[in-house]
């Protein structure tokens, strides 16, 4: 029975997923999306995004995740921003979050 329960809500996200996906073509020609809106969505996405990036590199838990996780994110962006590649990208910044570590900056 346990096991049932993670099944059946799989499949029910799978479904509305599904459902959402085959809307947009369906109905693509019916609605239109104001400029205004469409503007405020895409700035809206930015935001949901950066939000949620910020909330993952500062807090573990319910408190602060202490200075060595800040610092790698911020290597990570100043390095994307640079467009230097993805595996360096993530390799400098596991590196500089693991050294603070080291040097017992939490």
């Amino acid at each position: 029975m346990a096991v049932q329960m993670p099944v059946a809500a799989i499949a029910g996200l799978a479904a509305v997923n599904f459902g959402f996906r085959v809307a947009g073509p369906v109905f693509r020609r019916r609605f239109t999306i104001p400029p205004r809106a469409e503007r405020v969505l895409s700035s809206a996405a930015a935001v949901m995004l950066l939000s949620l990036a910020a909330t993952s590199a500062l807090t573990q838990g319910h408190g602060f995740a202490g200075w060595a996780r800040p610092a790698g994110v911020a290597v990570a962006g100043i390095l994307a921003i640079r467009r230097v590649p993805f595996p360096v990208v993530v390799i400098a910044a596991a590196l500089v979050t693991a050294l603070l570590r080291l040097a017992g900056i939490p």
